[in-house]
């Protein structure tokens, strides 16, 4: 894929997780948590393949109890993405987890409070080449940095330098790190300060976004101003949602972004206006949700005026656009059938499968011979409709002349 964003990465180290690498030049990843009870090991494994099939790189499980930690033992090997284990409180539980073979742990520096306790944990993760995330959250500090410096920036970051503190004691350097807090300002703040002092990598999230659309609109307001500065390695989006929800969205971003390539659908669609000819709300919606299953790694476009349409939507490698009735399908901006209104979102999606499949010179090359001058006909007769001069432009243009400019006027 071309390369479309001129973001400066911020260099930092690279650990590997499993099969994936995280920082450094990887390309950045994308990770979800599973919310299944770790301790029944075939819901956990189907929902950890629905993550990957949807964009997750990695996928965290909760490691709350002796139960699931056993259960890890059955769910790693079988999980076709890297599994980190999700440790709150016992270390006996990182422990165990490490034993189960997880590729990485995530703790939590403000409830593991205990140095020797995670030294322990540290010791052993480096004797096994295992890498841990270190999470802090601003729910969650050590109470006397909160008691110093309370839910801050400088109190986030405070706490993660205390735990690569206990870290690098032992040795151990397989770290990243993330500072995350429901206000996506606070967020932003805190891993701008943090990306000052280490170079670690750094996982990127805004801790409890909520449900669907605030969630993600927090989670993404903190998340690509920080990608946009070149902050941050792996991503999560937070959601009360399902977290296939959270793997698609964080998969979106990144490509829209331009940060990773392309693998699944971008559907883009006008907003609607006066000149629309069809709902386009309701043709966009059931485009998307009939491209969705495809999985193809393709911008499709949705247009309510072929006057413009088509023109606007001409990088989309397929769309439609309405018209007088009908549908004018394109390629590359280029006419290739005319379909009656009604068969609009089959025919879309029958041509997005053959761009998918057999790509864009294929499908320009099945055009229907005299598609382009049907469409021609549509729109200079929506455009007959309304005159050669809808706006009055020659009239409005008069006037502007007629009037007196300012520095003609002083002269």
């Amino acid at each position: 894929m071309t390369q479309l964003t001129t973001y400066p990465r911020r260099q930092t180290r690279k650990i590997e997780v499993g099969a994936v690498s995280v920082g450094g030049d990887a390309p950045i990843s994308v990770q979800s948590m599973t919310t299944t009870k770790t301790a029944d090991v075939e819901a956990t494994l189907a929902q950890i393949y629905s993550l990957a099939a949807n964009g997750c790189d990695i996928v965290r499980c909760t490691c709350n109890e002796p139960e699931a930690a056993e259960a890890l033992a059955h769910i790693v090997p079988r999980s076709p993405v890297p599994i980190v284990a999700d440790i709150h409180f016992h270390y006996q539980l990182a422990l165990a987890a490490l034993e189960a073979g997880v590729q990485c742990l995530r703790l939590n520096p403000g409830n593991i409070r205990k140095p020797e306790r995670i030294k322990a944990v540290a010791m052993e993760a480096r004797d096994r080449g295992v890498p841990i995330r270190i999470g802090v959250n601003g729910g969650s500090l050590d109470p006397d940095i909160e008691a110093r410096y309370g839910q801050t920036p400088l109190g986030l970051v405070e706490s993660a330098k205390r735990e690569i503190g206990y870290f690098e004691e032992v040795g151990f350097d397989l770290i990243k790190i993330s500072v995350k807090a429901s206000n996506p300002a606070l967020m932003i703040e805190s891993y701008r300060l943090l990306a000052d002092v280490t170079d670690y990598p750094l996982h990127l999230g805004v801790t409890e976004a909520g449900p669907l659309p605030g969630g993600l609109i927090k989670s993404t307001a903190g998340i690509a101003v920080l990608l946009a500065e070149g902050i941050g390695d792996t991503i999560r989006y937070s959601l009360t949602a399902d977290p296939v929800e959270e793997a698609r969205a964080g998969r979106q971003l990144l490509e829209s972004l331009g940060l990773r390539e392309r693998k699944s659908l971008d559907l883009i669609a006008c907003p609607s206006c006066g000149r629309a000819e069809i709902d386009v709300i309701a043709v966009a919606t059931a485009a998307q949700e009939a491209l969705r299953e495809l999985n193809v790694p393709i911008q499709v476009a949705v247009m309510g005026c072929v006057v413009n349409g088509p023109g606007e939507a001409s990088s989309a490698d397929v769309g439609i656009a309405a018209g007088r009735k009908r549908g004018h399908l394109f390629v590359r901006g280029q006419i290739v059938k005319v379909v009656p209104e009604a068969e609009m979102v089959s025919a879309l999606v029958t041509w997005a499968k053959l761009v998918a499949s057999d790509g864009i010179d294929a499908a320009l090359a099945k055009a229907d011979q005299g598609a382009a001058a049907e469409a021609a006909a549509d729109r200079a007769a929506l455009l007959d409709a309304r005159g050669d001069d809808a706006n009055e432009a020659s009239v409005r243009i008069e006037r502007m002349r007629s009037k007196d400019r300012p520095d003609e006027a002083k002269s």
